[in-house]
């Protein structure tokens, strides 16, 4: 029997499909890709999937060796890998991810019978992926629940102080002129990171809270944030922060006598390209 194989056709498929898993990796994470990187490493799947048409060796070995250097590359060319530990937590994703999709579209062709052409074709492929995208973009992994728990390092100037940190969607703050999300410490940790007087640029945020229908709070420029949540890290530069004047809430985490920051979840949807030099440092 006597096969034809396109590879530019081929070299598509894996790309748009990789393109898929790295997003869904990058939103289950941190989001320390930039757009360019997620493309990147896309690419280096797509030329991956060629490989066991061009190696040496019996079938099983060569898909193997592809998939094993798919992997890699992907992470290495898509995500600032900067330890073992992130590496793994990173491969752990992919390699669920993939395993969600491939068994999403194997459900489908084989309950839809009378699309299985249609659904086995290039374009039946990528649509199929990107309908499995976009429902397990709507899943929470462990790790992006509503509340989860992190370790941040606050830095200004030769200070620098490491906090129990809860990513809250609840907290929505943002500075009025600018938009940027907003992140509240305790007063205890802003007297520590500038002990003499308070940096100048104050800002006004406004807040709405239960029990008290509006109020302000003091907002400063934090130079530098360094966030890390179960080995993903990730920078951040020139963070908005508001300083509670009571102490924080931990949302009844099991640690929450310790939380004492609370972060903005739209800080991680900043514009990259500002923060990707620094990030996972």
């Amino acid at each position: 029997m006597h096969y034809e194989l396109y590879v530019d056709s081929l070299f598509l498929v894996n790309f748009v499909m990789n393109l898929y898993l790295l997003l869904l990796v990058d939103r289950s994470t941190l989001r320390t890709a930039t757009q360019g990187r997620l493309l990147a490493g896309a690419a280096v799947g797509g030329v991956s999937g060629l490989l066991p048409f061009v190696l040496p060796g019996t079938w099983i070995w060569k898909a193997i060796a592809a998939g094993a250097a798919g992997t890699v590359g992907m992470i290495l060319a898509a995500f600032p890998v900067k330890s073992l530990r992130m590496f793994l937590k990173l491969a752990e994703r992919l390699l669920l991810y993939s395993f969600c999709m491939g068994g999403a579209l194997l459900f489908l062709i084989r309950s839809i019978p009378s699309l299985r052409s249609a659904l086995t074709g290039i374009f039946g492929i990528m649509g199929a992926g990107g309908v499995c995208f976009l429902f397990l973009r709507r899943l929470r992994p462990e790790g992006r629940r509503k509340c989860s728990l992190c370790r941040a390092t606050l830095t200004a100037g030769s200070v620098r102080l490491k906090v129990t940190a809860l990513v809250d969607s609840g907290n929505s703050l943002t500075e009025p002129i600018s938009g940027e999300p907003v992140c509240i410490v305790e007063k205890e940790i802003m007297e520590k990171l500038w002990k003499e007087r308070p940096p100048e640029g104050c800002r006004a945020i406004p807040y709405h809270s239960i029990g008290k229908e509006h109020g302000i709070l003091e907002g400063y420029r934090l130079p530098e944030l360094r966030l890390e949540y179960d080995g993903i890290v990730r920078n951040f530069r020139k963070v908005y922060i508001a300083v509670s004047p009571q102490g924080i809430d931990g949302a009844g985490t099991a640690e929450a006598d310790s939380v004492k920051m609370i972060i903005n979840p739209a800080l991680f949807c900043k514009e990259k390209g500002r923060d990707a030099a620094h990030a996972a440092e």
